[in-house]
């Protein structure tokens, strides 16, 4: 099996070159370069981690039948290394810390498509494990860039396969501009009076004429674990806490 460096991306053949855990033992998840004795060797973050890495692009070009330039390098890492470990973990969001220097304004991204765009597609499991995705009207409220809701019918199949398997994801996009935000988290069908009153709107009758009691008339609450934006061609995975 060959393992990839979490840190730097580099392809580790052997053992030799596995970093080493405060006691000693081989950590396979980072190499000797980046990880020593428990600790990262260098304190970059990973746009400097990326900088550093650019360096060695001679080197990659020897396994390479094309050469690519610096710049070339640097673009295909920052597309890769958002995937890796240490930088999916180090890139978090929380309403309740200082931000990540690697995500400013980021929050205020997702909330202005969240609150702009008029349609929200979100996406279910159905039984045989296959991703079901459709649009649906944006939500009506939502908390911070954690909590979704939405409105839609009670004895829809989407409500059925959230039912089935809470897991979910919702995807804005704005397709004249190339910007989107994917999040991944859990749906819960909410039914209780004070939910479905929070979020009912003049003019919703059109679609459940019995009003806020129809029992057609039910609410998605989604609530996101992480997520992934693409905003001026280049990606960026993230942790919401």
């Amino acid at each position: 099996m060959l393992h990839i460096c979490q840190s730097c991306g580099m392809p580790m053949k052997d053992e030799s070159v596995f970093g080493t855990n405060k006691d000693g033992t081989k950590n396979s998840d980072y190499c000797i370069y980046c990880y020593k004795s428990g600790e990262f060797v260098q304190k970059y973050t990973m746009d400097e981690m990326i900088e550093h890495c650019a360096q060695f692009v001679d080197n990659v070009n020897q396994g390479l039948a094309q050469p690519i330039t610096k710049e070339e390098y640097i673009g295909q890492m920052k597309m890769y290394f958002p995937h890796l470990k240490r930088w999916r973990k180090e890139i978090t969001i929380t309403d309740n810390l200082p931000e990540n220097p690697s995500l400013v304004g980021v929050k205020e991204f997702v909330a202005k498509m969240a609150d702009t765009l008029p349609v929200t597609f979100i996406s279910s499991v159905d039984e045989d494990g296959f991703p079901c995705t459709k649009a649906m009207l944006s939500p009506r409220v939502r908390e911070g860039i954690k909590v979704f809701y939405f409105t839609t019918n009670t004895f829809s199949l989407r409500v059925a396969q959230y039912k089935a398997n809470p897991k979910a994801s919702i995807y804005f996009c704005d397709s004249a501009g190339f910007k989107a935000v994917m999040l991944r988290g859990t749906m819960e069908v909410l039914t209780d009076a004070a939910t479905k009153e929070m979020i009912w709107r003049d003019g919703d009758t059109e679609y459940y004429p019995g009003g806020v009691t129809d029992p057609n008339y039910c609410v998605l609450k989604f609530t996101a674990t992480d997520g992934r934006f693409y905003s001026d061609y280049y990606p960026r995975s993230f942790i919401i806490e």
